[in-house]
């Protein structure tokens, strides 16, 4: 039965439908006003159009428009909100920019975006221009903008062959499709010359040399055929859409989309070639179409239909296989929803019973099911058909000997068991029992062994069980009928459960194909690295396809490494290594099983992603794929070398943001030591020139002497702290640990400090009968020491600053504490980092004291915490493990 007006929705096609409207309803609209070049008149058309929109009452401003100082574009521009546009200073110019924030905080209902693939100016959020446009778009604003043929990715290179000039600026033609609307802009090239020549476009000058440049009349002709092919291919595939979405079954000869069928034989493949050819002479676009049906097909159709699915691709022909056991509905189906305008199919040419009943209403079913839908029916020549006659009675079966033996067998046996108890039963019950045992075997056996157990069953019953017995000759009329009756049910249940366990092993196997594709992607989502997702592909090969792999990677410089990147167990050659190196280069595969170097054990896939090449697999096959795997093999690679492209580009990402931080790094560095070594460098050579031109009494010279001395600590000071921090970094600083006396520790730091401290009451609180405690006394010196003196820069003169130092719990506690004015919230979490000067922070510093306190600490095993005090103030807490010489009658003090 063909049921060909069985219009239902799928439910899943429904739902992605309602989530694309849904999306698509959140987002702003955009609209492209799309033209072969500058001077057709996009900026003119655009404003245009935004005066009509709002006449109708639309809200619209200008975020950025360029109108080169034309006349006519100026004065549409006028009766708009223009917003305010942003300046940038680069390399000392101020530069212009749309205001994107500004935007969002007026959101209009439409903005006028001019040069949509304009790179912005460095500091902007955005690199490109289109990335402005979709962050507006996501906030629900319509946008209106211009495009040139040239500035599309994919573009770009045929328009610097035709004009000879390259175009930097372009945009992913990913933003030009998902475009809602896209009008065209079209001048003739001499009305386009024209313009030039009344220097509409550009100022005289330069309008001449653009005319002997990139304006002469044949580039102009091939821009502007270029741009009509765009714009008629996106209205053919928003005709497509259109039809898919609301259901509509073509076609609508709107244009001319052809529809090739194939199978596995020879005639196929004149068929394509014949096909490729009148979709060329037609202008028109080529579709194949490859029906699986309950057919099983043998090795050497298996092969054959490999051949000719192999030379549809290289024909440059998108193929579809689909299953169905009716091959004119699944044909008619198919280009209903494609649009298909015409199906070429080739001239039956089987001869025998089984092809009459499969075959030979085919071509008048598929001609009167078709509809509107032309069908060309193409023949063959003499000498393929005489072979086909040789042929024409010996019908094709595909089921082997032991499968007609088998069923030859039960039924036999059944008819036995059923003559044994003859007595028992009616030979009513018998044909019940016979038709049974031909159902199961129809779960089994291919269709020639049912149609043979259908046969022997009807006749056993006749011969043996139906009176009179032992002969063919049937008296009663109802006996005649049952019998007939029997025959066709027998032979029409076995046939369709047969034909639907085939299909059902089909679908089972794609199910599983499926199935086996979405847990790749779904594992490939949780693995990161390129270690993992080469020990998830190996796995995967071996399970789905059992075949023993290896992978070669490129390396930095773009080259293919000579080693595999997992270990493997194919044992490769320096000729495999070549090979590989092939695949690489030409993007194609080679090896085992194919057209090029086929001499290898091995068959060598590239890895290509998105963007770039990024691989070679090698596989070990023991025979060719089959259409199924290999279908199956081309959805499984792309996915593995896209996660291999992504985690290509991450590492890359994350290189180029260090590389990044690095060089911010180096300039604050670099700024901050120039800053520091300038201050005591000058001081020490101001004084040491006065002190040599001039003669100065000795209160004079006492006085130069400090400044110099001075002046030397702190670039001393600069100079540890430096080579501290790159100790710290390196990980080369190990502290010495000894047995050592906080009093000394203390009193150490206060005379060291004795200069900065004059001006502060220092409260240290030490126990008498703190026991020596177990660190490096100079590591430790210092963090104090940095400690009290970036409070001495911080708190005001005349407050107290307090260093507490107890014992608790196997932990040495030191407390350094101020009545300054503490952190900011954002100050606090970033206080230890390298370079990093706080909100508050006074002139000069290098912000390295913090962080290296803190690596000192951390080299000891402890922590370091900043916080602020309850009644203003910072806080520093140190907490560090250590040994003590004697805790016997060392009580822990109350934090403070």
């Amino acid at each position: 039965m063909n049921n060909f007006d069985d219009n239902r929705p799928n439910p899943d096609d429904l739902l992605a439908s309602l989530k694309v409207d849904e999306e698509k309803g959140k987002r702003g609209k955009l609209k492209i006003f799309f033209g072969m070049c500058a001077g057709v008149g996009k900026t003119y058309s655009m404003l245009e159009a935004a005066h009509i929109e709002k006449k109708k009452g639309a809200d619209i401003v200008i975020g950025y428009v360029e109108t080169h100082n034309r006349k006519e574009t100026n004065e549409l521009v006028k009766g708009f909100e223009l917003v305010a546009r942003k300046s940038y200073t680069y390399k000392s110019t101020s530069l212009e920019e749309m205001d994107l924030d500004a935007i969002i905080a007026r959101k209009p209902q439409i903005v006028l975006v001019d040069e949509l693939a304009h790179t912005n100016v460095h500091g902007s959020r955005h690199l490109k221009r289109f990335q402005d446009v979709q962050e507006i778009l996501d906030h629900g604003i319509h946008v209106y903008t211009t495009v040139n043929v040239q500035h599309l990715e994919s573009r770009s290179e045929i328009v610097a062959q035709i004009t000879g000039i390259i175009v930097r600026e372009t945009i992913p033609d990913d933003v030009f499709e998902r475009a809602d609307d896209v009008e065209l802009v079209d001048l003739t090239p001499d009305e386009l010359l024209q313009r030039l020549s009344e220097g509409k476009v550009y100022a005289t000058e330069r309008s001449k040399e653009a005319v002997q440049n990139f304006f002469r009349k044949g580039n102009i002709t091939a821009l502007r055929e270029m741009a009509l092919r765009i714009v008629a291919d996106r209205v053919d595939r928003q005709l497509h859409d259109y039809m898919q979405l609301k259901r509509i079954k073509g076609p609508w000869k709107s244009g001319v989309h052809l529809l090739v069928a194939v199978t596995y034989t020879e005639q196929s493949t004149k068929l394509l070639r014949w096909a490729k050819n009148l979709a060329d002479m037609m202008g028109g676009s080529l579709q194949a179409i490859y029906v699986e049906t309950s057919h099983e097909l043998t090795p050497k159709e298996s092969e054959a239909l490999d051949k000719n699915i192999n030379l549809a691709k290289q024909l440059g022909i998108s193929l579809r296989i689909v299953t169905n056991y009716d091959l004119v509905k699944a044909i008619v189906d198919f280009a209903q929803k494609e649009n298909i305008t015409h199906i070429i199919i080739g001239k039956p040419r089987e001869r025998n019973l089984i092809a009459l009943f499969r075959l030979g209403n085919f071509v008048n079913r598929l001609i009167r099911y078709s509809g509107n839908i032309d069908v060309y029916i193409l023949g063959s020549d003499n000498t393929v058909d005489d072979k086909y006659k040789r042929k024409a009675a010996r019908p094709s079966f595909t089921s082997s000997i032991s499968q007609y033996l088998i069923s030859t067998a039960i039924v036999a046996f059944t008819a036995l068991v059923c003559y044994l108890i003859k007595s028992l039963v009616g030979y009513q019950v018998v044909s019940f029992v016979l038709l049974f045992a031909v159902s199961i075997l129809a779960f089994f056996l291919g269709t020639g062994p049912i149609l043979l157990a259908s046969t022997l069953s009807a006749l056993i019953w006749n011969y043996f069980f139906i009176p009179p017995f032992y002969t063919l000759h049937v008296e009663k009329t109802e006996d005649m009928l049952m019998l007939i009756m029997f025959f066709i049910i027998a032979l029409l249940n076995g046939v369709l459960t047969s034909r639907i366990r085939r299909q059902e092993k089909k679908i089972r196997i794609r199910e599983e194909r499926t199935h086996a594709l979405y847990q790749l992607a779904k594992e490939l989502s949780t693995v990161s690295g390129i270690n993992e997702v080469l020990d998830l592909a190996f796995r995967d090969i071996q399970k789905y396809f059992g075949l023993e792999s290896a992978v070669f990677l490129k390396d930095e410089s773009d080259r293919l490494e000579r080693q595999p990147r997992h270990p493997s167990a194919l044992n490769l050659t320096e000729n495999d290594i070549s090979i590989a190196q092939w695949t690489f280069r030409h993007s194609a595969k080679a090896g085992k099983f194919s057209d090029t170097l086929p001499s290898s054990n091995y068959t060598f896939y590239p890895l290509r992603g998105n963007n770039d090449n990024m691989g070679v697999i090698a596989v070990q096959h023991l025979r060719v794929f089959t259409q199924g795997e290999e279908q199956f093999w081309e959805g499984f690679l792309p996915q593995i070398s896209g996660k291999i492209e992504r985690e290509f580009l991450r590492m890359t990402a994350r290189t180029a943001y260090i590389l990044n931080e690095s060089d911010k790094l180096y300039k604050t560095l670099f700024n901050s030591i120039s800053h520091e070594l300038r201050i005591p460098v000058a001081t020490i050579l101001g004084g040491s020139d006065t002190l040599i031109a001039q003669d100065y009494s000795p209160e004079s010279r006492k006085m130069l002497h400090e400044e110099i001395n001075q002046a030397a600590i702190r670039l001393n000071r600069l100079i540890e702290n430096l080579l501290n921090m790159s100790r710290l970094d390196s990980g080369r600083l190990t502290p010495r640990i000894d047995w050592c006396d906080l009093h000394d520790l203390i009193n150490e730091v206060i005379q060291s400090l004795s200069t900065e401290l004059n001006d502060f009451n220092v409260d240290v609180v030490l126990p008498d009968d703190m026991p020596l405690v177990q660190f490096d006394f100079g590591l430790m010196e210092q963090v104090i020491h940095n400690l009290l003196l970036n409070a001495t820069q911080l708190a005001p003169k005349g407050s107290s600053l307090r260093v507490k130092f107890f014992y608790d719990n196997g932990f040495l506690f030191i407390q350094v504490m101020d009545r300054g004015p503490g952190f900011s919230v954002s100050d606090l979490p970033m206080v230890f980092n390298k370079f990093y000067r706080g909100e508050l922070a006074v002139a000069g510093g290098t912000g390295l004291g913090l962080s290296i306190v803190k690596g000192i600490v951390e080299a000891h095993k402890g922590t370091i915490t900043a916080e602020n005090r309850a009644n203003g103030g910072a806080l520093f807490t140190i907490k560090i493990p250590t040994n003590t010489s004697d805790l016997t009658n060392l009580q822990p003090e109350n934090k403070i």
